[in-house]
């Protein structure tokens, strides 16, 4: 039987190599819906390639264009964000969820309560919401698994019937793109210099985060929720070759790695076959050619957002949810040209600083929690502002 899909941000980066995937074996896959902000024109040429029942457009304006560019074809069109929680709660087998941002928390919980399988590229989900989105996953029995390349890692690697043999998760970091800049150099960094990352190809938004090394913190919060272990068991090491994507320590000494070229489409195809495994057209992994693997220690005098991410890991509670918005806040300024890059870190340490709500029961109040602090962050900014 075919396995049903929905792809949540199907024009982004992931949403694209998701695509890719699929279409190199559409005869295994039947898609239910795809989304889009909005990119039209990408989210009408997926939708006729791979024949989906559903394409929803977030920005209900653009609905008319939708339909037009659809014209001809079977595909059902639809906008607006509740048409989007719509298409998460369409009961596909498997869902990717790859909207960046908060703006994909209400999709990620209405697929998660179908009881199927969600394969999670939106980090910001799991760190905002982290324990209302894991206790949903087990109440609908729901399978989590995960897209980043760091943390399909570590499932990959992780004795799930003994975790107590684990002693510490580390994630790797590229370093992105001014490990080696000074802090002086990175006070005039532009958006364009800051998106181009040495090794991945992703998003503006992320690109930003890969170097701030914001988006390592992010990540060690998102692992914090996905595998069994307190907050003091998970590292990072800054691995610019970007060939080993995490490893996994064992008591015993041992340190399990998983290992392979930078491509998306890995992690993505080990989610999307799991517990199988599909061809994908990605680089194979050359050892000779590579050469040589390098380590370091983080900086935190010149990545101050990977420190800042670790308090937050630590103290828990509402924390997360601040800083991933105030993040967001700062990076849409910096990509704005209203804020310097440094600065981006200040943001984030300020609101935490300002604003300290009640932990989070429901996905209500992480909304409300994220709706205040990006108030709060975007004062902040005007502050700030270049």
């Amino acid at each position: 039987m075919k396995r049903t899909v929905t792809i949540l941000g199907a024009t982004g980066s992931v949403g694209q190599s998701t695509l890719d995937l699929i279409e190199r074996d559409r005869g295994k896959f039947d898609v239910l819906a795809l989304t889009a902000r909005r990119d039209v024109a990408g989210l009408a040429s997926a939708a006729r390639r791979v024949g989906a029942r559903r394409a929803v457009i977030a920005d209900e304006s653009l609905l008319d264009t939708l339909k037009d560019a659809l014209v001809g074809t079977e595909v059902k069109a639809a906008a607006g964000q509740d048409a989007i929680v719509e298409a998460a709660a369409s009961g596909a087998d498997w869902t990717m969820a790859a909207i960046v941002g908060c703006a994909g928390l209400r999709p990620v919980m209405a697929a998660l309560r179908q009881g199927k399988t969600v394969a999670l590229a939106n980090k910001e989900a799991l760190v905002s919401a982290g324990g209302v989105m894991t206790r949903a996953a087990r109440e609908s029995g729901a399978i989590l698994l995960p897209v980043d390349s760091e943390h399909n890692a570590v499932f990959q690697c992780f004795d799930r019937s003994q975790p107590e043999a684990v002693r510490r998760i580390i994630l790797t970091a590229s370093g992105g793109p001014f490990r080696r800049r000074s802090l002086e150099e990175m006070r005039t960094v532009t958006p364009a210099e800051a998106v181009a990352h040495p090794n991945w190809s992703m998003g503006a938004k992320i690109s930003v985060d890969s170097a701030t090394l914001m988006n390592k913190g992010l990540e060690l919060i998102e692992a914090f929720h996905l595998f069994p272990l307190g907050a003091e068991a998970f590292d990072v090491v800054v691995h610019p070759q970007s060939v080993i994507h995490s490893l996994v320590e064992y008591v015993d000494g041992s340190f399990l790695a998983q290992l392979g070229a930078p491509d998306m489409r890995i992690p993505i195809a080990h989610t999307l076959a799991w517990p199988e495994r599909m061809e994908t057209p990605c680089e194979r992994l050359d050892l000779v050619k590579v050469s040589r693997l390098d380590f370091e220690e983080p900086d935190l005098e010149r990545f101050p957002a990977l420190g800042v991410a670790k308090e937050v890991l630590r103290e828990g509670g509402a924390r997360p949810a601040i800083l991933n918005a105030a993040n967001e806040i700062a990076v849409a300024s910096f990509l704005d040209s209203r804020l310097a890059f440094l600065d981006i870190a200040k943001i984030a340490r300020e609101a935490l600083h300002h604003y300290d709500p009640p932990a989070p029961a429901s996905l209500d109040d992480v909304l409300a929690i994220d709706a205040e602090a990006r108030r709060r962050a975007q004062n902040l900014v005007g502050k700030f502002a270049i």
